[in-house]
């Protein structure tokens, strides 16, 4: 396979069924439905691949309807499917937004938690110039785990840049501690590192943008989100001394925030890999994370906002 035909971007993890009320209103009053594919790495491929192209998904689903329909509506959306396998003997995952009230996951015991290092291994990485990541996967089972340090060693011998989310889910953790320390060593393992400043401080007890970077010096760039407020940059330079811009957010009515952080590591990405500056990759974020605020889907149904 050459080059012209790998894929620029290769975002790995879970991707589950998403059913969400079709209106911004609880689960138990809602009428309508809309079943959508909902993952952290392949709403980043997805977002990619209407920016850039050349973005591919890599998961497990079960051979099931909703595994078929998950993969078709990404390959849709021009999402590079190739890599998914499909499992005869483990479901799909399933989860439920409820507005205003969270989500409902399905997901024990599903194909993607069968995940391994072997399924790394058969990934095609020479190609690839972003290796997106997220901390979801590092708790689906210790096989998926396994794969993470595997996935680290192999980007780490490729020019590939090595992009994580945090992405604490504190449902999916057996513990507080031990998704504390997991998810800071494999945020210290990346290049780029995405972290929420609400989840670092359930995590570990920052309370500033500045405090997680003192926390976390080891990322060649860190991205802290901070909500409505804005995101900051710090990016290290020849010198060893940390470069920080911070740009405010968009003001927006915010109809679901779930997969807005998605949004935006896709756009920062994509800026990233146009070149722009620190300031426009931050906004570049910001503009992608806008698309899905304002709605219940993950990823925008109109592409046209």
């Amino acid at each position: 396979m050459t080059d012209a035909l790998l894929p620029e971007i290769i975002a790995i993890g879970e991707t589950m069924a998403l059913v969400t009320p079709a209106l911004a209103e609880p689960l138990e009053r809602a009428v309508d439905f809309h079943l959508d594919a909902g993952g952290a790495e392949s709403n980043v491929a997805s977002h990619l691949a209407a920016l850039r192209g050349r973005a591919a998904w890599a998961g497990r689903v079960g051979d099931d309807a909703l595994g078929r329909r998950l993969v078709a509506q990404l390959a849709s959306r021009g999402v590079d499917t190739r890599f998914v396998e499909r499992d005869p003997d483990a479901p799909t995952g399933l989860y439920v937004k409820d507005p205003g009230n969270g989500v409902q996951y399905f997901r024990v015991g599903s194909a993607a938690s069968r995940m391994s290092p072997a399924f790394a291994e058969r990934l095609p990485l020479e190609g690839a110039r972003v290796v997106h990541l997220s901390g979801i996967t590092a708790a689906l089972s210790s096989s998926c785990d396994a794969m993470l340090d595997a996935m680290i060693e192999r980007v780490a011998a490729t020019p590939a840049l090595l992009s994580f989310d945090v992405n604490h889910r504190a449902a999916l953790w057996r513990s507080a501690e031990a998704a504390a320390a997991r998810l800071r060593a494999l945020a210290a393992a990346a290049d780029l590192a995405f972290v929420g400043l609400d989840e670092a401080a359930r995590l570990w007890g920052t309370t500033t943008a500045s405090d997680v970077r003192a926390f976390l010096p080891e990322p060649a760039r860190l991205v802290v989100k901070d909500g409505d407020v804005g995101a900051t940059e710090f990016a290290r330079g020849v010198d060893g001394i940390d470069a920080v811009e911070h740009v405010a957010a968009h003001p927006v009515d915010v109809v679901e925030a779930v997969g807005a952080g998605d949004a935006f590591a896709a756009g920062y990405l994509a800026a990233l890999l146009d070149d722009r500056d620190a300031a426009g990759r931050l906004r570049a974020g910001h503009d992608r994370a806008v698309l899905v605020l304002g709605e219940t889907s993950d990823f925008p149904r109109d592409p046209r906002r």
